[in-house]
């Protein structure tokens, strides 16, 4: 990559700076857990998280602007738009589960929003809400509610965050429904570019940004199955790890079992064959 300065590493991606205006991110196949990576590396994964970033890219145009510029021949490296990203993750939930589910059971409220009493974990909310997390540069992401993000990033664009959050939640998971699929919530950022506009960011609707449950496995009080990493998660757990560095070994069944289940949750989305995407990743952008 001689053509590219490398300016920084994230728990997946790799950043370059192409030039001025342009960097490059390459999803490597490492996996974390309980913010810490792991040792082994999940085969294909990083172009499962690139090959569905683009399909939504792609088709959420209409609803916002994306830093997607081009996607290269590997499956895993994009070249993209310099942004000046929001100080914030902004979180849709449409059911109550994760941290959300946590905070409802302590306080009765997710990130500002009173809920109802009596809801289980994993229902689905009456609508779905915006709950901002404060982006860690160690350790988890922290909810806070909208008084505190709006000291971070303005009234006026909390606002078009929030109301762009919402219109790109609502679009995906429809899509998702129809393919048997539940988007129980999902985490985006967003950058602003040179004009200020606000602009899609990062990742968009995968199964390491967000919780994707199968439609046939959902039941409310319960924790349904998933196409995320909780198939991992639920091994770590099971050794007693002390969730510190460095990280167990992952047996080969568990690595086998994770990646089927982000290529699951690819072909499922997309309605594309995964090998028809390694072939040619430009398929993804039709």
């Amino acid at each position: 990559m001689s053509e590219a300065t490398h300016i920084g590493s994230g728990k997946v991606r790799e950043l370059y700076a192409l030039d001025e205006e342009r960097l490059l991110l390459v999803a490597s196949d490492r996996i974390s857990t309980f913010d810490v990576v792991l040792p082994t590396e999940i085969p294909d994964k990083g172009r499962v998280l690139t090959g569905l970033s683009g399909y939504w890219f792609a088709r959420t145009r209409h609803v916002v602007e994306n830093h997607l510029l081009a996607l290269r021949d590997d499956g895993r490296s994009t070249e993209c738009k310099r942004l000046e990203m929001l100080p914030i993750e902004c979180v849709v939930r449409g059911y109550l589960s994760g941290s959300g589910w946590k905070d409802y059971q302590a306080t009765g409220a997710v990130c500002g929003h009173r809920l109802q009493d009596g809801l289980v974990e994993s229902q689905q909310l009456p609508r779905p809400i915006f709950t901002p997390a404060t982006k860690a540069e160690t350790g988890h992401d922290q909810n806070i509610d909208r008084a505190a993000a709006v000291e971070l990033v303005g009234e006026d664009r909390y606002d078009e965050a929030e109301a762009t959050a919402l219109a790109l939640y609502e679009l995906v998971s429809e899509h998702a429904r129809e393919r048997g699929i539940i988007l129980a919530d999902t985490k985006l950022e967003f950058g602003v570019d040179e004009g200020g506009a606000l602009v899609l960011g990062d990742e968009a609707f995968t199964p390491d940004s967000s919780r994707f449950w199968p439609a046939d496995g959902y039941r409310a009080g319960s924790t349904p199955p998933s196409f995320d990493k909780q198939f991992v998660r639920d091994y770590c757990e099971s050794l007693g790890w002390d969730k510190t560095y460095p990280g167990p070994d992952l047996p080969g069944d568990v690595v086998e079992g994770t990646r089927a289940r982000y290529i699951d949750a690819f072909e499922r989305l997309t309605g594309l064959s995964f090998d028809a995407y390694l072939a040619d990743p430009a398929v993804v952008l039709a």
